[in-house]
């Protein structure tokens, strides 16, 4: 058997992280076995679906590098992919289910239903309707053919029970008693989530089916539907659902959740993907970087764990800061550009790139998302700084002014601009004013920079170079005077 998974999200949101984990493990249990990975959209909700949400999801998708063999914008045998081009198909099984007796037009009153359901809970019984409540069929054959809108209804065989191995749940049993005569078919023709998942789970030949949680109570009604259609069920493996470190189900009171999000924060794709594979599966000898290669080679369903997965963002800017320190600086200039011509408002210029070159490797240290590589190296190409208010209230006072003066002298007097010879002008400067490094060096940072955080210091006046270090030097003790 050719291994056949698919990830089917709904374009009525952003792609969340907890999607894009689903959707990975579809894709490395289809690479792990060689099978093939089908991207559809289960697209039927018009109210709610967008085009916005639906290009959401296809560019986080190729960001995480998550490419599929079949589906949207691919193409494949099964074409439509979309289900909002498959609605005849779902309307056509929904009409032979009736014609074998194993779906009705559904007639029955809101209101009186509601009551059964509330008569059946007051008795203990479970309120999953049987369809007692509808018309004799000839009243629903003339009422129907009057034009009156109807439902139409899963009919569930009672007594009875659905039962299947999940792979990451082990065996499960759901008694009928427990589920309700479902609607496949809306009033107004349009499928519900079961009946149009199940048909084309079955039409595109899907033989796992890799989803959340959150989903396993509909599994016995889409088990019931593919066996009604003639074919055999898949394999089922429903992931346990990401927490927030609370506890509770992760949701935007824990931050953003969008991938695109986290796209936009300067977070690695790479490192997003290492990290949502450990998220419920181990490689096993507790590794926690693990290249995709090693993922896909070491992958396995059986694996997975059912417990609970925490998203532990502290650990996942860990992860990126892990994943940017292993770049070349060359490469870790090139993955930060969008965000430092975005801080400029244009493309640096050569000898800007030369600059950003040469501070790289020290940046890069100290980077634990790529958007924030902007703000430590502006100071390095503007051409004058904006001095943070709180940094400068802490550091001019006292000596600044002496350690402004030693350092324009100590400076000014250098034959080569190295970082060799920066640092032992400064430090010599140091020790004839009996200044700390704290007290002598922070001043100089802030007036170069305009915060006390920047690259290293010696490194950091090195590519500003000669005119630019003294030019904002003194610039910043006329201010003390002023």
């Amino acid at each position: 058997m050719t291994v056949r998974v698919r990830f089917a999200p709904s374009p009525t949101g952003y792609l969340h992280v907890g999607g894009a984990r689903t959707a990975l493990y579809n894709w490395l249990f289809a690479r792990s076995e060689g099978g093939t990975f089908l991207l559809r959209s289960d697209d039927t909700d018009a109210e709610r679906s967008t085009p916005e949400y639906a290009a959401d999801i296809l560019d986080g998708l190729r960001w995480l590098g998550l490419d599929w063999d079949e589906g949207i914008e691919v193409g494949g045998p099964h074409a439509p992919y979309r289900q909002s081009q498959r609605l005849e198909r779902y309307r056509e099984v929904a009409s032979e289910l009736v014609a074998a007796g194993r779906a009705y037009w559904s007639l029955a009153d809101p209101e009186a239903l509601e009551r059964w359901r509330k008569e059946a809970r007051d008795q203990g019984r479970a309120p999953a309707y049987d369809g007692s409540l509808e018309p004799p069929p000839e009243e629903v054959e003339r009422r129907l053919a009057a034009g009156e809108r109807a439902t139409v209804r899963f009919r569930v065989p009672r007594p009875g029970r659905t039962e299947f191995s999940d792979v990451v749940r082990g065996d499960m049993s759901f008694e009928h008693t427990q589920v309700e005569d479902f609607v496949i078919l809306r009033s107004n023709g349009t499928p519900t989530y079961h009946l149009a998942s199940t048909v084309d789970d079955v039409d595109f030949g899907i033989t796992h089916v890799i989803r959340g949680e959150d989903l396993l109570s509909s599994t016995p009604k889409h088990i019931l539907i593919t066996r009604a259609m003639g074919a055999e069920p898949p394999t089922y493996a429903h992931l346990s659902l990401l927490m927030g470190p609370d506890g509770k189900k992760l949701s935007k009171r824990h931050g953003d959740t969008a991938v695109a999000a986290f796209r936009a924060a300067g977070y690695l794709p790479e490192a997003l993907v290492n990290y949502l594979a450990l998220l419920g599966w181990s490689p096993g000898d507790e590794e926690t970087i693990v290249s995709r290669d090693e993922m896909i080679r070491r992958f396995d369903l059986a694996d997975v764990s059912r417990n609970p997965a925490i998203f532990d963002m502290d650990k996942l800017q860990w992860m990126n800061g892990v994943y940017i320190r292993a770049m070349t600086p060359d490469e870790f200039v090139d993955r930060i550009m969008p965000w430092i011509a975005e801080d400029l408002g244009r493309e640096p210029t050569a000898e800007e790139l030369r600059i950003l070159h040469e501070i790289a490797p020290h940046v890069q240290e100290r980077t634990k998302l790529l958007a924030e590589a902007a703000d430590q190296v502006r100071f390095l190409l503007v051409d004058e700084v904006v001095y943070d208010e709180r940094s400068w209230s802490k550091v001019m006072k006292g000596d600044a002014p002496r350690a402004l003066d030693g350092a324009i002298a100590a400076l000014s007097e250098l034959d080569e601009w190295t970082i060799e010879s920066i640092e032992s002008a400064l430090r010599g400067m140091l020790e004839r004013e009996g200044l700390s490094a704290r007290k002598g060096l922070q001043p100089i940072r802030v007036a170069v920079s305009g915060s006390t955080v920047s690259p290293p210091l010696f490194e950091s006046l090195a590519a500003l170079g000669r005119r630019r270090t003294l030019e904002r030097i003194r610039r910043a003790r006329d201010r003390l005077t002023a």
